[in-house]
Formats: C-alpha cells, structure tokens, sequence
C-alpha cells in the first residue's frame, strides 16, 4: 500500500546524515530539532503554535484533556472511521455519540451532526477521512452556534486546502479550535516511527497542551496541569524536517496517480471514484473506490492474488465494534456507514507509484470488475 523503501532511497543520505547527527548530539528528548521541526510546521501551516507530542491518538487525547471537560460531557465524531478517534473520548470518560457520513465525501454528514448535538455536548471531531477535508464551514458554523470545541482529526489529510465562501483559504487542521495530526509512518507526513502534534492558534491552549503533554510540568519538577508523557523524539523531527519541504510534492505525487485511476475508471458504472469537493483539494491519504454489482471481498482476494495490496477501511463501524456498542445508538442512524463497509475498497497510494504499476492495478481492477 505503501513504498517508503523507495521513497527513503531518494532522500538517503540526507535522511541519513540528519539521524546521526541527532545520535553524535546526544539531544534524543526535547532537542533543537524539534524545535526547527515545530517552528517549520507552524510556518507551513500558517498557525501560531505546534504542539509535538508521541503519536496522532495521543494529540487527540491532550486535546480533548487542554479543553477540560468533564466526565459524562458528550463529544460528537463519526462513525465511519479508525478507532483512535472514539477511542480517546472513552479513555477520559468522556461519551462519544457517533453520527453516520455523507455518502460523497465519506465525512461527517452535517444534518445528522445537528441531531445529535444535546445540552451535554461539548465538542465535535470533524475527521477529514482519506484525505478529503470535511465540511468545516457548515461544522464551525454550528460549533459557534452552541458554543462548542472543534477538534480536526486531520491524521490522513495533512497539506490539504480548504476555501470557505468569502475566499479564505486554510489549511486542514488549522480552522477549529485545535487541530491534530499522526506522523506515522505510511501518512503523507510520515516518521520512521510514532509521532504526532497538535495545532492550534489559541495562545492559552497552546500553554496548556505543552505542560499536559510534558508530565503538566512547564518547570522541572512543578506540575501544574495533570499531564502525559508524550513527546516527540528528536530522531523523528529530524527525519521529518527533512520530509516537511517535500509534502507538497509528496500530495502532488499522490493526486496525479489519483487522476490516473479515475480516468482509468470513469466509464465502469460499478465502480465510484473518490469525490473531491469544489471548495478543498484532496491529500489522497487513501484512494478509496466504491463498489455496487461486485463481489469487493472477491475483489480484494483476486487483487491480492496478483500481488496488489488492497485494503478495507473499514471493515466494521465503530458503532459495531465491541468496546463501542450503546443501546442509545439506532441502525437506521447508520444507513450510509453501514452500506460502505461492504462497498469500499483502497488501492494502493502513494508518492512513488509510476504508469506502470497504476496500469497493472487499474486493469487488473477491471478485469475482475467487468467478468
């Protein structure tokens, strides 16, 4: 699904030359790397203050823990999506109430975001799933409307754009109150291991985030918030300064293949190609087709027969999945969700596929597709 061998050959000997003289510096925790790394980001994404911090789920949980609710607060996020994202709400005894997606753009669907907001809600994780950014104007609109947090789960969408109707352009992650993101190794700002941040342009957040997430120290040994130990090390910061400068060529890289399958796919009437709003571009974490008239498990078993990595994301809801189900949720609150876990399938996407491969896959797609 990813070639991150191909892609550390292009820039080896940089990536190299950054590791060790992390290792010669012996600055593993809190170095000037991370430092530049933070400085750089927040340049890049035009936002005040970056928070680093050990891995994506980690700048969700410190989000939600900067924002100081309250157990038994509700906090509104999808259901169509990984689990990391509900996963933090329950951690902090806090209740998640999940709501079905559109069945364009496989984001938060805005109507039912508004029949689930209750006077116990407080905060709502738009997530900008594969990539395509969800619908922030219509969600900060409402956000503000109720005096709600927003908390973006920007994880597979990170260098997208967004455009609002007045011609504000934003960058993903950077419109609600904070922003989070995973720099795990197969997103398209990736590490060679865990790390994560959050964005936020909010001075007293920005405070807060960085003692919760240094043990609630801002002095050695004063604990002033109820904190984590969750830092980014400074081998990951170096590696990624290098990779930072490069996004934007990594997401091109990434929307051009995208182009190549859905030209490839545009006359097959089984198969939907990834939706792109007018108002966003599309990282392309993820390109992930819909199916209707297919077998997709067949699919992703004759696929993978021929050495063509395909994946399900995602197999069950969260709604399903044993650790999340609550007699409060309906079925007939789910009809999207639960029509697109038999429907999608992901090809594989990433910054190092040529014409090539991207014909072996799209024909081998249609071969089965059209039997």
């Amino acid at each position: 699904m990813v070639d991150l061998g191909n892609q550390y050959q292009n820039i080896q000997e940089e990536i190299d030359s950054a590791v060790l003289n992390v290792i010669r510096s012996t600055a593993y925790i809190n170095g000037p790397e991370v430092k530049k790394f933070q400085e750089s980001l927040q340049d890049y994404l035009g936002v005040k203050h970056v928070i680093p911090c050990a891995n994506g789920t980690d700048a969700l949980q410190v989000s939600l823990m900067a924002l100081g609710l309250q157990p038994g607060d509700e906090v509104v996020s999808v259901d169509f999506t990984f689990a990391a994202t509900v996963e933090v709400i329950g951690l902090l005894n806090l209740v998640p109430v999940l709501v079905d997606v559109d069945e364009k753009t496989f984001n938060m669907d805005i109507e039912a975001l508004k029949k689930a907001i209750t006077p116990k809600t407080k905060a709502i994780i738009p997530v900008h799933l594969f990539g395509q950014v969800a619908n922030m104007e219509e969600v900060l609109k409402i956000a503000k409307e109720h005096n709600l947090a927003v908390v973006e789960d920007t994880a597979q969408a990170i260098g997208a754009d967004y455009t609002f109707a007045d011609g504000t352009v934003k960058k993903a992650g950077t419109m609600g109150d904070l922003g989070t993101t995973s720099f795990f190794p197969s997103k398209n700002l990736g590490g060679y291991g865990d790390g994560g941040a959050v964005f936020t342009n909010d001075d007293e957040l920005a405070h807060k985030l960085r003692g919760i997430v240094n043990h609630g120290m801002y002095r050695r040994y004063y604990h002033d918030e109820v904190g984590v130990n969750s830092r980014l090390d400074s081998i990951q910061a170096a590696i990624l300064n290098i990779k930072l400068p490069l996004l934007d060529k990594y997401n091109a890289a990434r929307a051009k293949a995208a182009s190549y399958y859905s030209n490839a796919f545009k006359d097959c009437k089984k198969i939907e190609t990834p939706f792109i709003a007018e108002n966003s571009t599309h990282a392309f974490h993820q390109y992930t087709l819909k199916v209707t008239g297919v077998d997709r498990n067949a699919l992703q078993a004759f696929l993978m027969g021929k050495e063509i990595p395909a994946m399900i994301y995602y197999p069950v809801p969260l709604h399903a999945q044993e650790a999340y189900k609550d007699e409060r949720y309906n079925e007939d609150d789910f009809k999207v969700t639960n029509q697109l876990i038999d429907q999608v399938i992901s090809l594989p996407m990433h910054t190092e596929l040529d014409e090539e491969q991207l014909e072996f896959i799209t024909s081998s797609v249609l071969e089965f597709v059209r039997k």
